[in-house]
């Protein structure tokens, strides 16, 4: 197969790339990123593109499955409209083309709690990115909704608290399904999900995340 990907960067992203360059079910991996990278594969194709010059690129996105990780936080973006350009308009601009140009299968990384209705920012541009996508018609689309993400010599502070908190509830048998998720074992999952072709959309959380990454 051949697999397409966004966000190859990331935390996430790179997790992924790293595991697909060796599942020996991708044969050739295409990343689009705004900048080049260090690795280096024969299976690897990569494409430096800005993603604002959608005519230059959206030719380029065919293959067999789009996994898309793109995402920011609003500090790194520096408003909420430059967030909003990374997280959702560069993500369904990318996920249009594919669709346009046949392909058949979907692995989306959203956020928990992602909803049109919610009051916060994120999780309604992350609830309108899920919708919105669902409406391109893939013929199979995976959503992906984990928890806190825990990222490997993360130097975030607010991450690295947060964990900590939510460690302490699970213990105590609160908050089970927010159980924070090593990017690698995310990676996993996503992988497992781009070869399961039995449901049209399929949405997965917390412990269905685990379950799924068989770990």
């Amino acid at each position: 197969m051949k697999a397409l990907l966004i966000g190859a960067t990331g935390a996430t992203g790179s997790d992924l790339l790293k595991l697909l360059l060796k599942d020996e079910a991708f044969d050739r991996v295409d990343i689009f990123v705004r900048r080049s990278i260090a690795i280096q594969h024969e299976k690897l194709h990569v494409h430096i593109i800005n993603f604002d010059q959608i005519y230059e690129w959206q030719h380029l996105i065919q293959g067999d499955v789009l996994f898309s990780c793109l995402g920011t936080t609003l500090k790194a973006a520096g408003s909420k409209e430059a967030q909003w350009k990374i997280d959702y308009d560069y993500q369904y601009a990318v996920a249009r083309a594919a669709r346009d140009n046949g392909v058949q299968n979907m692995v989306l990384v959203s956020a928990a709690m992602a909803s049109l209705h919610s009051r916060f920012f994120y999780s309604r541009m992350k609830g309108q990115l899920e919708l919105d996508i669902r409406e391109l018609g893939f013929a199979h689309l995976h959503i992906f909704n984990p928890p806190m993400l825990l990222r490997k010599n993360s130097d975030r502070k607010a991450e690295v608290f947060g964990s900590k908190i939510i460690r302490v509830l699970n213990s105590i048998g609160l908050l089970k399904s927010q159980t924070p998720l090593p990017t690698e074992i995310l990676a996993q999952a996503l992988i497992r999900a781009s070869k399961d072709r039995k449901g049209s959309v399929q949405q997965y959380e917390g412990k269905a995340i685990w379950k799924l990454a068989a770990v």
